[in-house]
């Protein structure tokens, strides 16, 4: 905080007390500063005495100008309102100035503008009573510790002409509300930025010039400048960055700004990303010794963009900060960032086929931080359903489209970004120029980027020519995004690359199934408790989470695959060896492997976090070599042992990396004792070996000293980090040579450096600072040998991750009545006895069961299950659940069942709830009979369909009419296995119409009725009661009885009555309606006299309750 603003408001100083005569009353404030926002004085500035003041204040006055109050010298002053305004410091010498003086000052006049209802003064006319200018020391204090930058972070303030003033007052009151200064939109420069153009009347400082330079390069970004020990942001950047950061914003020469300390770069740079914007870290490239030293030693510090950070591409030391191993093993790592299990970018384009009317997609998905690349290219139609599932799977954090993206698409973007309740979560979306997705643009970059690629296991250009044009157009503009953040190299890797949709490597799940069947997160606020994911993750590591994931998202199809899965699960679960122990123990505390490797590979490492990945890398594959043996004579799964046998070898590389470094100096992070053997950087050897001499020659200067000041047991001192200094006793000041510099002193003592001194220092540091930039390129030349090794280390942790899903599955499996389900290819089938919802059975907890239900459909026989009940019955609960273990079966996971058998599903479609889509624009009924299209169009006879309520968003007859269709054509055509939940009773006429494929079903319930003849005599009909067994029964329900939830959800009573009253009433009448028609049909069908007398005698009741009212009626 600036120093002004802790002094009190009640210390401000009218100006009648600097010129005696006028009115004694105070003004709050005057606006004749040039600076009014800057609230301290620069350190490196001399103070003037208060002779030279001449009776004005020993310190400029520093006044924001949209706190001026409007008011005349002779009025009261307003009540202080802001604890941003300054106090001015009298001066006793004031009092005493000439007529003419204050007869000048009585002509003094002030201009006023309102902003905002806040008014300013803005003085205008030439003044003879200016503040004072602050002078730019030519030499810093020496008993100052130097800091690199600081002395261009406050510059030196250029003399303005009164006009220019004017305007940079204005420029700050017409900002309004917002903070002040210039904004860099509004700036229209010459090149000559030093010079006051006519039209702007600003003058910029040399750091604000560099600042706009900055920012023209990179408009989009909001930008750190290092300046010292801190790092600043100008204009609406500090604007913005103070809004999120909630720090403190002020205006200083031209431009607001805002600032934070070094030592907390990493949370608050990912404090701005997580709100979604992309954040550059501009970092000084100059040292200061060695800038010194050189020609432009009095120019400002060259400063560069060193990093750019986004949602997707937060990798480098600048935001990932690790702790010490120590604290990784106990668990301990308070102070660690933890980032997101995926953060994926995702890049989409379309191209449309006029010929065939169809669209084409194609998405390219990268995970700069774990080198993991996602390609597709698929059809889809108007409601993008085909990408919305992709988009789930892949669940990015950042996405690029082009310009031009069709509405359809932008829509569902929007509705994805806009999904998370918290806007740190949301999804962040750029669109980039639509040019770069063009084919012959995209072909041209990727060309460009593959034909120089010599790197081993580099994705050669004739493999990217042979990819589809629409993943070329998304590979291009990613090519080039990702060079801005010097991450591109991902994409150089061909093992990374990896097919999302290869129907013949898992199961389909779509967009509607994950989120229906809540696979990887709730319905209900969208986090993972309750999810399938949250069921079976109980990995140890983040690579492992990871791989986790993508095997809930896509259950395998291959069965040699699924069953070496379940055979490892089996292993772990049964086996009582220590072995097994041992290798999951390893897995405990580790860092994020994943992360840690790729970082090197970007070579964006600290050497904290080197230590960290390679030390663990290097007791992982020292630890499972000594468990080898052991592995190969007790472990039978052919998964297990062959993640466990290859794992050693490709962690060998590790170990010779991290012998060459040395412990400590890699845990600080000090560069320039990092390597324990020089032998391999001759560079630094030599720098090394020149900084001794110096050191040497230093050290033998002493002797020198001794005899001079006579002292033989003198020595070296060093005070605030000032080294070689040469103390000597005040009373003795009078043996010191006259051509020494003092350097510091005390009452006691004075502290000199001789002229020898001051030049071998000056070398000493300068070579120091060379040695800093020396190991800094053999620490990178040193990192891009480790990434040589990156593929085989992935593979490496690839392996591990595997392991830890493996160990993960064999912990639920141990949850108790898990089974381990039988799937065949050859058998279209579920059979699932006394299965349960793994879900709802883990949240209920032991003390309150789910009630196990019996599932039998034959892909030959009965396929198809129509279920009714009441509502609240567990319909859905139970549809759902025989849908999670048909997942959970093909993942390779155990069941909550007593006994399963399955036949090999290639998909699970679901149509489930009822909502509208609004940013799609689509109704209720709309979004169901989309749903139901998508199904009817990809199931196969090997796809288990499950639609719940389809047809209830319209009229009763329209939506029966749409059910039994759709059933129809779903027993008939596509003869998938289906669950069909509906509260129409004609759709159970199925079950006659199909009897070998349907059959009827409902979720058992006991009914307690009223007395009817209590209602009849009260006139009040009372609704029924149910009690909900949760057991699944054969037959179909005859009614839903909503009234009972009614009452659950408190409705009135009086309502209820009604309600029930009208019930009965509609009942009744719909019972008549069908008794009379099954009467007319009986008469009808009548041929004979006899049978008709019969028939009238049988129904003799009816007859003359008909002839009694059809008199009535004709009358």
């Amino acid at each position: 905080m600036p120093k002004s603003l802790k002094k009190s408001c009640t210390a401000q100083t009218s100006i009648s007390r600097y010129f005696g005569g006028l009115s004694s009353r105070t003004v709050s404030q005057c606006g004749i500063n040039k600076n009014p926002a800057e609230q301290q004085p620069s350190r490196g500035k001399k103070k003037r005495s208060p002779d030279d003041s001449f009776g004005l204040p020993t310190k400029r006055t520093k006044l924001p100008v949209h706190d001026l109050q409007v008011e005349d010298l002779n009025s009261e002053p307003p009540s202080f309102q802001s604890n941003k305004k300054t106090t001015v410091i009298s001066s006793p010498e004031a009092a005493g100035l000439c007529s003419s003086t204050l007869e000048k000052l009585k002509g003094f006049t002030c201009s006023t503008e309102a902003t905002d209802g806040a008014s300013s003064k803005i003085c205008e006319g030439g003044s003879s009573i200016r503040p004072t200018q602050d002078i730019t020391e030519q030499h810093r204090n020496t008993n100052k510790p130097h800091q690199p930058g600081e002395e261009h972070e406050e510059e030196e303030d250029v003399e303005e002409t009164g006009g220019s003033r004017l305007a940079a007052s204005k420029q700050f009151a017409n900002s309004g509300g917002g903070g002040g200064g210039v904004r860099f939109a509004e700036l229209t420069l010459p090149s000559d930025l030093s010079a006051p153009s006519k039209r702007s009347k600003k003058v910029f400082t040399p750091l604000e010039q560099q600042v706009i330079q900055l920012k023209r390069q990179h408009p989009d970004a909001l930008l750190a400048v290092e300046c010292g020990y801190k790092y600043r942001f100008f204009g609406e950047d500090a604007e913005i960055a103070a809004k999120e950061l909630n720090i403190f914003c002020h205006l200083d020469h031209n431009f607001m700004t805002c600032s934070i300390p070094t030592h907390r770069l990493f949370v608050h740079v990912r404090r701005l990303v997580s709100h979604g914007h992309k954040v550059g870290v501009v970092k000084q490239t100059e040292t200061s010794a060695i800038k010194a030293s050189g020609a432009n030693k009095n120019a400002l510090f060259a400063r560069r963009l060193s990093a750019l950070y986004t949602k997707s591409t937060l990798v480098g030391e600048d935001v990932n900060p690790v702790c010490s191993l120590r604290a990784v093993e106990e668990g301990v790592c308070d102070e660690v960032v933890s980032d997101p299990p995926d953060s994926f970018l995702l890049c989409i384009s379309e191209s449309w086929d006029k010929v065939k009317k169809q669209l084409t997609v194609g998405l390219v998905a990268v995970q700069p931080s774990t080198g993991d690349v996602l390609l597709d290219c698929f059809p889809d139609d108007p409601s993008r359903s085909e990408l919305e599932g992709r988009v789930l799977k892949i669940n990015p954090v950042e996405i690029l489209v082009p310009s031009d993206l069709s509405e359809q698409t932008h829509r569902l973007l929007q509705s994805i970004a806009a999904a998370s309740a918290q806007a740190d979560d949301r999804v962040r979306v750029e669109k980039r120029d639509s040019t770069q997705f063009e084919f012959v643009s995209a072909m041209n970059t990727a060309t460009e980027f593959y034909c120089h690629t010599q790197e081993k296991g580099s994705r050669s250009l004739s493999s990217v020519a042979s990819l589809e044009s629409p993943v070329i157009c998304c590979l291009g503009p990613l090519i080039q995004y990702l060079q801005e953040f010097n991450l591109e190299r991902v994409l150089r890797s061909e093992s990374s690359f990896r097919r999302l949709s290869c129907e013949s490597e898992g199961m389909i799940l779509g967009a509607a199934t994950l989120r229906n069947l809540e696979i990887l997160n709730n319905q209900t606020d969208g986090g993972l408790k309750g999810s399938l994911l949250w069921v079976l993750d109980h990995t140890r590591t983040a690579f492992g989470k990871r791989m986790m994931r993508k095997w809930v998202s896509q259950p395998l199809t291959d069965m040699m695959s699924l069953s070496e899965r379940q055979d490892a699960v089996q292993e772990i679960l049964e086996s009582p060896l220590l072995t097994l122990g041992s290798i999951k123990s390893l897995l405990s505390h580790l860092p994020d492997l994943e992360r840690g490797i790729c970082s090197i590979y970007h070579k964006k490492c600290s050497t904290q976090e080197f230590y960290l990945i390679s030390s663990s890398l290097s007791r992982l594959g020292l630890e499972l070599q000594a468990l080898l043996p052991a592995i190969h004579s007790q472990i039978s799964s052919a998964l297990l042992r062959g993640v466990l046998l290859d794992t050693p070898n490709l962690l060998a590389p590790a170990h010779s990396h991290l012998k060459v470094l040395n412990e400590k100096a890699a845990k600080s992070g000090n560069k320039t004792e990092l390597f324990s053997d020089l032998s391999g950087f001759p560079v630094l050897q030599e720098r090394r070996e020149e900084i001794q001499t110096v050191m040497n020659e230093i050290q033998d200067h002493r002797k020198e000293v001794r005899r001079m000041l006579k002292a033989p047991a003198l020595n070296y001192t060093t005070v605030s980090g000032q080294e070689f200094l040469i103390e000597v006793k005040n009373s003795l000041s009078s043996t010191v040579p006259p051509d020494w510099v003092k350097i510091s002193s005390t009452k006691a003592v004075s502290r000199y450096h001789s002229p020898f001194l001051v030049e071998r220092y000056k070398k000493l540091l300068q070579l120091r600072e060379q040695l800093l930039l020396d190991c800094q390129k053999e620490w990178t030349n040193f990192l891009d040998q480790f990434g040589e090794h990156y593929h085989t280390m992935k593979r490496a942790i690839s392996h591990l991750a595997t392991m830890d899903c493996l160990f993960s599955l064999a912990e639920v499996a141990k949850q108790g009545d898990y089974c381990r389900p039988e799937v065949s290819e050859d058998q279209r089938q579920i059979l699932i006895r006394d299965g349960r919802h793994p879900a709802i059975d883990l949240l209920r907890g032991e003390h309150n069961q789910y009630v196990p239900n019996l599932t039998e459909l034959q892909g030959d026989g009965r396929r198809t299950m129509i279920i009714t009940g009441p509502n609240m019955g567990g319909k859905s609960s139970y549809i759902r659940q025989v849908a999670l273990i048909c997942v959970m079966a093909q993942m390779g996971s155990y069941v909550p069942a007593y006994e399963t058998r399955l036949g090999m599903l290639d998909g699970i479609y679901t149509r489930m709830g009822a909502s509208d889509n609004i940013y799609k624009g689509r109704s209720t009924f709309m979004e169901e009979l989309t749903e139901a299209s998508e199904i009817i169009s990809r199931a196969t006879d090997h796809s288990l369909v499950i639609l719940d309520e389809l047809g209830r968003g319209t009229s009763t007859h329209d939506g029966i009419a749409i059910a039994y269709a759709t059933l129809e054509y779903f027993i008939r055509d596509v003869k998938a296995l289906t669950l069909f939940v509906t509260h129409y009773p004609p759709l159970c006429e199925l079950e006659r119409v199909y009897p070998e494929h349907v059959s009827n079903f409902h979720m058992a319930f006991l009914l307690n009725e009223p007395d009817i003849n209590t209602e009849i005599d009260d006139e009040e009909v009372q609704p029924e009661f149910i009690t909900f067994l949760y057991q699944l029964t054969e037959g179909a329900a005859g009614r839903s009885y909503g009234l009972n939830v009614a009452r659950l959800a408190d409705i009135p009573d009086p309502i209820l009555h009604t309600a029930a009253h009208k019930a009965r009433e509609l009942e009744s009448t719909v019972n008549a309606r069908r008794k009379n028609k099954k009467l007319l049909s009986d008469l009808l069908s009548i041929s004979d006299r006899s049978s008709l007398m019969e028939w009238l005698q049988s129904h003799s009741a009816l007859v003359q309750h008909q002839e009694n009212t059809l008199p009535a009626i004709s009358e």
